[in-house]
């Protein structure tokens, strides 16, 4: 098993504003929170036909290493695969299952539920299931099976509370190397419990071993319970399969904590001499000449609860605002909207986010998770019950 080093306190990030201030959860104004004005214009995301409906309630889409397109329906606790053409290739039942990733090993690790007994009490406990696609019966999820299950707390301590029931995964995302992240939520508070505090990132590695939890070095100080109400976590490592895969152990979490302004973050992993440590990464968020939003304008999101990486060296960043009912797009910088297109005279970025409440092909009740491949963004529409397909129109041949 793999092992983190100890982390050390390597960042050194000067907040001087008011707004900075905040990011660290000290008390921020957030009547400046609105709400997003999406109008026709030229540069656009417009839907492909046709509309793949017909689910419960969809929670999770994701774009596997096999280049399928997985979608999680958590009303009918299934896992369905589709081909690029939108054809679908099989499904299996995963108990509870809400989120997955598709691993370099081609494995599906599925946070789900397992029902168990402990002294004489029943209990549903949060629970992350290994599933190998290479079945008996040929490869496919159509033939998956279990082969190993993580079941919350077990991986770390062999003890038991009534507690432990009301702690749920609530994302996970793998690295290159198949090592993963998961996001915890949960009640308690105590970051030098064992375990640490409920709400948390943890690390495990390819053989589902617990390696840590992810601590947090600041300007302000080392954190043991840095992450609040994490709702959802992605890292660069995005299909195509391949040697350009990136081995990088960075990502961006995605908070709903009210007190956070700054809702979205990215997370920065650095090696030393000295050993290794998770930092914040300054973003840029006030260059008004670069682009008109930000990623960390404070009051950004209300309740970002997905997001996804381009993994075709676009370095775009997609994130999931569900209070919102849109679909917000940034570089990995910090800056809104996509790159100026080839005769273009605009000279920053130009908004692409798009949404809104309602069952049009470019609206969505509380949209769940957002994917991308191949020049194709892919929407979870829970309220809606389906998956909607866009293309940008600066991509169409």
């Amino acid at each position: 098993m793999r092992k983190l080093t100890s982390y050390l306190a390597i960042i050194a990030i000067a907040f001087v504003t008011v707004s900075c201030q905040g990011f660290f959860g000290e008390k921020t104004d957030l009547s400046i929170i609105d709400a997003p004005e999406f109008q026709a214009r030229n540069v656009a995301y417009v839907p492909i036909q046709p509309i793949i409906s017909g689910f419960v309630s969809p929670t999770d889409v994701v774009i596997g290493f096999d280049e399928l397109i997985y979608v999680v329906d958590s009303g009918a606790q299934e896992i369905i695969a589709y081909d690029q053409a939108g054809r679908e290739q099989g499904r299996t039942t995963v108990p509870g299952v809400t989120k997955m990733v598709q691993d370099r090993q081609m494995n599906i690790l599925a946070i789900g539920t397992f029902d168990t007994t402990i002294n004489g009490s029943d209990y549903t406990l949060s629970t992350i299931y290994r599933l190998d696609l290479d079945g008996d019966a040929g490869y496919g999820i159509a033939n998956a099976k279990v082969i190993n299950k993580v079941v919350n707390p077990f991986y770390f301590k062999t003890s038991f509370s009534t507690l432990d029931a009301e702690v749920r995964f609530t994302s996970i995302d793998a690295t290159g190397d198949n090592d993963y992240y998961v996001t915890r939520q949960g009640p308690r508070t105590n970051a030098n419990a064992v375990g640490g505090a409920d709400d948390g990132v943890i690390l495990f590695d390819y053989t589902d071993e617990y390696v840590s939890n992810i601590f947090i070095s600041t300007n302000s100080g080392f954190f043991r319970d840095y992450f609040k109400n994490p709702t959802c976590l992605v890292t660069y490592s995005k299909p195509r399969q391949g040697p350009s895969v990136s081995e990088s152990r960075d990502f961006f979490v995605a908070m709903a904590e009210p007190s956070i302004p700054i809702k979205v973050q990215s997370i920065k992993f650095l090696e030393s001499d000295f050993g290794s440590s998770y930092e914040v990464e300054l973003l840029n968020f006030r260059d008004t000449a670069e682009a008109d939003d930000f990623l960390y304008r404070p009051g950004r999101f209300t309740n970002p609860v997905d997001a996804t990486l381009t993994g075709d060296g676009t370095n775009y960043l997609f994130v999931v605002d569900q209070a919102k009912d849109s679909i917000f797009q940034f570089t990995t910088k910090g800056l809104e909207g996509i790159n100026p297109p080839a005769g273009s005279s605009e000279k920053k970025n130009i908004i692409a986010s798009f949404g809104g409440t309602g069952v049009s092909a470019t609206q969505f009740n509380q949209p769940s998770a957002v994917a991308y491949f191949n020049t194709i963004l892919y929407v979870a529409d829970r309220g809606n019950g389906r998956l909607l397909r866009f293309k940008l129109t600066t991509d169409f041949d």
